[in-house]
């Protein structure tokens, strides 16, 4: 029988509610990794990765998946530092653009380990300067990780928005386990999940952004975030980290 979990994602900026947002993932038992159910396909759901191939995916830089560093095993692209020679290794981002959209994915980090999820990345700007720059949902290490201690009041921390906002209602299942991130794109209106919980949510933008951003690492990148669309990345940050079970729903 099928066990169907319903998000209720309410996009809830500044005290106005937006359109409510139904994203059913379904968790029917058994169910293989790196599939969709008939359920997903019927709700517009579709894979970035298909668990065996690169398919989809390119370095930031070079535009072609890197030759090592990266590997897809047992279902997984994994960050693997050890594996890594001249070239190899770095970012990689989604051939596809993106501009509404509900992402998926399942990650799972080693201990100390650092690295994140960005969107809104333009990988063509300024003949590629910025092509790891974005709006970044930080997976890290909490407890073992210097960097949950850098920054603003835990704006560093898992499933928070790097260096700008501190995430809420965190429920993390630990190093060398799978957790399951959540990204939420409507407009300029944005959600971070973490394991069914909302952790962060933001407006792009907006005077109180762009004051947001000018206390932040990002201050000198003109209209930080503010991309229309952009490109999904899987941050390489030098330690392993693996994922799966990425999908996405572009939403109307």
């Amino acid at each position: 029988m099928k066990k169907t979990t319903k998000i209720l994602s309410v996009l809830f900026i500044a005290g106005l509610i937006v359109n409510p947002v139904i994203c059913q993932v379904d968790k029917q038992a058994g169910a293989r990794d790196n599939t969709l159910t008939e359920l997903e396909k019927a709700e517009g759901w579709k894979l970035l990765f298909d668990g065996k191939t690169s398919t989809g995916w390119m370095n930031a830089g070079t535009k072609t998946f890197p030759p090592n560093g990266w590997e897809i095993k047992d279902g997984t692209l994994t960050i693997n530092p050890a594996a890594k020679k001249q070239g190899g290794g770095g970012d990689i981002v989604t051939v596809d653009k993106f501009t509404n959209f509900e992402l998926v994915v399942d990650f799972k980090y080693n201990t100390g380990a650092n690295s994140g999820i960005k969107y809104f990345v333009d990988t063509e700007v300024n003949n590629g300067a910025l092509a790891s720059i974005g709006c970044e949902y930080q997976v890290l290490d909490d407890r073992n990780h210097p960097d949950a201690k850098a920054g603003i009041n835990g704006n560093r921390t898992l499933a928070g928005l790097y260096d700008l906002i501190a995430p809420t209602n965190k429920r993390d299942n630990g190093d060398n386990t799978w957790n399951r991130a959540m990204i939420v794109v409507r407009g300029n209106k944005v959600q971070h999940w973490l394991n069914d919980n909302l952790t962060v949510e933001y407006e792009r933008g907006t005077p109180a952004w762009r004051e947001l951003v000018a206390t932040s690492k990002f201050k000198d990148y003109m209209g930080f975030g503010e991309n229309r669309e952009g490109r999904i990345l899987l941050q390489d940050h030098g330690n392993v980290v693996s994922f799966k079970n990425i999908k996405i729903r572009e939403l109307k």
